[in-house]
């Protein structure tokens, strides 16, 4: 089955490693390279812009990032950017011949509001923005800030600014204040490309049900990660939890809203059994040893194609 991941931080890592290569072998330093996609069958691979600590949180450093795709990965053979509903098609659809990269912003810090950088961001081919990452910055709080403030009146403006350009809202990170008033402030169907469920496995990352009942409502998109401690507090994490937390979301209404992103090149442990790209196929069985294939099939890209040509231009 063709897949969609919905979130790597392959940038970043190769932003801060000049050493590492994209068309290196499975192994080398990066979880996500030209040839783990393939073995993997992976149709569409979303790469993030993260600018972490101790690298300046500039316009500079994020457009750095978005250089790296297009120099590195979109140079490859086989690779397209991702910035339409026709260019979904082309890398999900039945006959896909090409593999599509789409670029993704983790958390809007390094744009210090300056709407030129995010304009800019967006004619390199960004389409998805999470508001901010862990903490807090100009636009929101996120999850492990203490006060869990929600929204600015900076950070309204740019959910605004992002439904106009045709940028998605991804609300994996923000405070839960912030999740609540994005999903009121949103025009269009908004996502959680990397997030599980918390009555699953109490980590603050993780969703509430009422949050996964909203994304549903909102016909918006939870892309279940692979992190090991998103999934089991208690012991290794393995294929088997992935699997507990597709059914949790699957009886409050979510099924048709399932897909993954798993966070590879983010995390330094892995869950059992899925260390890379070329490991979905291991996923896929045991997803089709319990579920009916055309439900696979939805998780695996149908539902992330569905709702990337419905809401991207």
């Amino acid at each position: 089955m063709r897949i969609a991941d919905l979130h790597c931080d392959a940038l970043s890592k190769l932003d801060r490693d000049p050493k590492l290569t994209w068309d290196g072998p499975s192994g080398s330093g990066l979880d996500v390279t030209a040839e783990g996609l393939a073995n993997g069958n992976v149709g569409l691979q979303a790469f993030a812009i993260w600018v972490p600590a101790g690298t300046a949180k500039t316009p500079e450093s994020a457009l750095r990032q978005a250089e790296l795709l297009h120099e590195k990965i979109l140079s490859a053979p086989g690779m397209r950017l991702v910035k339409s509903r026709a260019d979904v098609d082309a890398v999900l659809g039945p006959d896909a011949a090409e593999r599509g990269a789409l670029l993704t912003l983790e958390g809007a810090d390094a744009l210090r509001g300056e709407r030129w950088a995010l304009r800019l961001l967006h004619r390199l081919g960004l389409r998805m923005l999470g508001l901010t990452w862990n903490e807090a910055n100009w636009a929101c709080d996120g999850i492990m800030e203490p006060r869990g403030a929600g929204l600015t009146k900076e950070g309204r403006s740019l959910v605004a600014e992002c439904e106009a350009l045709g940028i998605l809202i991804d609300v994996s990170h923000i405070s839960e204040k912030g999740f609540w008033e994005t999903a009121e402030l949103a025009r269009k169907p908004f996502l959680a490309s990397h997030a599980n469920a918390r009555a699953q496995c109490p980590h603050p990352r993780n969703l509430t049900d009422d949050q996964i009942r909203a994304l549903v409502s909102a016909n918006g998109l939870i892309g279940i990660t692979f992190v090991p401690f998103f999934l089991q507090a208690l012991r290794p994490a393995g294929i088997d939890d992935v699997l507990r937390h597709v059914d949790h979301i699957c009886a409050l209404g979510g099924a048709n809203h399932i897909a993954f992103g798993s966070d590879f090149d983010g995390i330094d442990t892995y869950t059992l059994g899925l260390a890379g790209p070329g490991d979905y196929s291991a996923l896929t069985d045991a997803l089709l040893a319990r579920h009916a294939e055309p439900l696979v099939r939805g998780w695996m890209s149908g539902n992330a194609r569905r709702f990337l040509t419905e809401n991207l231009k």
